[in-house]
């Protein structure tokens, strides 16, 4: 028998008890493998070995074959869409702090009930980012409830970084660009589209590159920076687009130093500056390897009130070689070296299969290699726009560590 005509799918006892503890995916496993016939995308009924029905899920791919949508059979289409719409704005609406902010997360995949697919909003635009080809089918739908629901300027999808080793290699047969994103509605955003972040203005790139140029799950711990760093001298390591420096210098540090291996990048956090009318040339922009660097300043004496480091969790390039298991040890022994006795080390990682407790000990090996006293004062993770069930430990993915050096 099919509950309303979607096509069974038999899962196994650990699966089942899976469900029943709330996670929404499905991995694979014998039972899925001897799964009927059918495409990423099909809607499929989850039943036990006795035929019980369990859940409604998306059809995936290798890895995860299912993600659950919700208990009962559903319709995707523009309607539930919009249902879903609604009810994330309203959430952030009530939770996050956004008065200042109109760049944010509007659908966290599984935080808001699309499991696999995300939405952020630029302002007037909005970027769609699928995780799984699951909703490749599902997009024109999606595009007329955000028309219906938000009435956005335009609407575009961002390539994901699994493909970014294809598009390097596609990159050179096109002489270099780098547009890993394509509008689906409306019209194209300006080519230096500028959002506001805790009353702060950002450029934002809809068009080329693998991000955008923000990452907005830094948010709250952005504020929290700009609350700590008054007449402080600050070094803001992996400073990318220099959204913390950014802050730091608008919150009243006396100096800020970034570090980047890009010169495009902190050209970037340059022109970030001048649109909050910071100067800067007030403040230092190296560009290098960030472990060389801190052996430089340490072999210049240079002394710093608060470092901070953001690393790439892994590598999507293949000029990029950092890796957060031993990687973020050594960097912390680095920086201890040059921090001043008192100071704030801040540590960051987005790495989804790193726990806290495993990262705690990244930053224990550091401070013993320092020989240092490390304390921390406050743990926190990514801004309220990111929700995640207390089922998908998953979704806490962002570790963000303040320390005292003893």
């Amino acid at each position: 028998m099919k509950k309303n005509n979607l096509p069974q799918c038999i899962v196994g006892q650990q699966t089942v008890q899976m469900l029943g503890l709330g996670h929404p995916w499905v991995l694979e496993d014998r039972f899925t493998k001897q799964w009927p016939a059918g495409k990423s995308g099909d809607l499929i009924a989850l039943v036990d070995e006795a035929g019980k029905f369990l859940a409604c899920a998306l059809r995936g791919e290798e890895r995860i074959v299912a993600r659950v949508l919700a208990c009962e059979p559903v319709v995707i289409d523009s309607k539930w869409f919009e249902n879903k719409l609604r009810a994330a704005v309203a959430l952030r609406q009530q939770h996050a702090a956004l008065d200042e902010t109109n760049a944010y997360r509007l659908i966290n995949g599984e935080g808001d009930g699309i499991p696999g697919l995300t939405v952020e909003r630029y302002d007037e635009y909005l970027m769609v980012q699928l995780y799984t080809s699951s909703w490749a089918a599902y997009l024109p739908a999606l595009v007329k409830a955000m028309q219906n629901v938000i009435n956005p300027a335009g609407i575009y999808e961002k390539f994901r970084p699994q493909q970014t080793r294809a598009l390097e290699k596609q990159d050179a047969k096109n002489g270099g660009s780098k547009r890993y994103s394509r509008l689906l509605a409306g019209q194209a955003a300006p080519p230096n589209y500028r959002v506001v972040e805790n009353g702060l203005t950002f450029k934002v790139d809809m068009h080329e590159g693998l991000n955008t140029g923000l990452f907005m799950d830094q948010r709250s711990n952005r504020r929290d920076l700009m609350q700590r760093v008054a007449g402080k001298k600050v070094l803001n390591l992996f400073a990318y687009t220099g959204a913390f420096s950014v802050a730091a210098a608008a919150a009243g540090a006396t100096k800020v130093t970034s570090v980047d291996v890009s010169t495009q990048y902190l050209d970037w956090a340059r022109e970030n500056f001048g649109l909050n009318r910071l100067n800067p040339k007030r403040h230092q922009f190296i560009n290098g390897d960030c472990f060389a660097v801190l052996e430089q300043l340490a072999q210049q004496q240079q002394r710093f009130d608060i470092i901070l480091m953001d690393p790439p969790s892994f590598s999507t390039t293949s000029k990029n070689r950092f890796t957060t298991s031993g990687g973020t040890s050594r960097l912390v022994t680095l920086a201890l070296d040059i921090l001043e006795q008192g100071g704030l080390l801040i540590t960051s990682s987005n790495h989804q299969k790193v726990d806290l407790a495993d990262y705690l000990k990244e930053l224990r090996r550091g401070a013993l290699a320092a020989g240092c006293e490390l304390r921390v004062i406050k743990m926190a993770g990514q801004a309220e726009d990111f929700p995640y069930p207390v089922t998908f430990p998953e979704g806490r993915y962002l570790k963000y560590v303040i320390a005292v050096k003893g």
